[in-house]
């Protein structure tokens, strides 16, 4: 089938076009039931996954593999050392210069964010089909990672009946930026362990539930040790910044933040973006929902509001919010990936000049 059906696959830009065209030449869910496929659409998912994209053969040459593969590593390893002589020289400013901490941080921050720019478009966490990332993804990353940076100082503000005025300048967590940035290295590791493995699992499997049986313990894998790198970063990174040891509630809450970037990233890698958008869309809604809470409380009769809020905090403080968003998102986030990359769709086989296949 490969052979008869491989210009179409490898010129194909989806398994429906796929499909299409082997409808065309006659090929029945009859035909796909010996291949052991239930239709045509699933035989077409596993032909576009193991028939390799054909790309123009005039195409630049690539850079030898160990050089390569050198450069991402270092490229991966840059936002975290950013991020780091960042602390480090607002650690160095002088208090009399009431600007130059502020000059300090907006620099290198500027700095990280193009760091984690390249990465993102170069390397394992590099999108197949470039695009502008949506606005809706950008702004419930950034709400994300800004409510880990801040901690608890927006909503502890609040339940103390604040914000009071004139508001301070907020100041970030630089435990919790070192240990973000940082996780970059891990995460990019651990997407082409986890690359690589599932494209084998593929070229020895014979279906589609010997491949998904092959690929979920690859993922589960993948996603606990992502946990544990962050947590541990995590953990590494509050010695050498300063400051009193993390609650359970906040290395909780940013350890599943990790996470849930992680597996978004993984889903986008391998072609689920509108997933990939909702994990931390969902996380930074339930955010801002117990922040509304609260304040809607306020109005006469409304206080039975803020009651989840503040049953949750007095339990395990106000990190237990952020806590509890973000690991519900990672964890319907982790099921749908469960469901998602264990399919051959999720590893199409890499380009190859056209010049190159028999």
């Amino acid at each position: 089938m490969i052979h008869r059906h491989r210009r179409l696959c490898a010129h194909a830009v989806d398994p429906l076009e796929i499909a299409a065209g082997l409808e065309a030449h006659g090929v029945t869910d009859r035909t796909a039931a010996r291949f052991r496929h239930r239709d045509v659409f699933s035989l077409a998912e596993e032909l576009y996954a193991r028939v390799p994209r054909a790309r123009a053969a005039a195409a630049p040459p690539r850079e030898p593999v160990r050089r390569g593969a050198a450069v991402r590593a270092v490229l991966q390893l840059l936002p975290g050392a950013l991020c780091a002589a960042t602390l480090t020289a607002l650690t160095a400013v002088h208090p009399g210069h009431p600007l130059a901490r502020p000059a300090t941080a907006a620099v290198g921050t500027v700095l990280v964010l193009l760091a984690l720019r390249l990465c993102l478009r170069a390397g394992p966490l590099h999108l197949r089909r470039a695009g502008r990332p949506s606005a809706t993804a950008v702004l419930a990353v950034a709400w994300a990672v800004g409510h880990a940076l801040l901690g608890d100082a927006p909503l502890t503000a609040l339940l103390s009946g604040g914000p009071d005025l004139p508001l301070s300048w907020p100041h970030p967590d630089p435990a919790t930026a070192l240990a973000l940035t940082c996780a970059v290295a891990p995460a990019a590791a651990l997407a082409r362990w986890f690359a690589r493995r599932a494209r084998r699992g593929l070229a020895v499997s014979r279906g589609l539930g010997e491949l998904a049986s092959r690929v979920r313990p690859l993922l589960l894998g993948a996603t606990l040790l992502y946990a544990a790198a962050q947590l541990a970063l995590l953990l590494g990174a509050r010695p050498l910044t300063g400051g009193p040891a993390d609650p359970p509630a906040a290395l909780v809450a940013t350890t599943a933040l990790g996470t849930l970037l992680f597996l978004a990233r993984l889903l986008a890698v391998h072609g689920f973006p509108a997933a990939a958008v909702a994990g931390p869309a969902a996380a930074a809604a339930l955010e801002v929902v117990a922040l509304a809470l609260v304040l809607i409380a306020r109005l006469p009769g409304a206080g039975a509001l803020a009651r989840p809020v503040d049953a949750l905090t007095a339990a395990a403080g106000p990190a237990a919010v952020p806590a509890v968003a973000c690991a519900t998102a990672a964890l319907v986030l982790l099921g749908h990936a469960l469901r998602t990359l264990t399919g051959a769709r999720a590893h199409p086989a890499p380009e190859e000049p056209e010049a190159a296949r028999p």
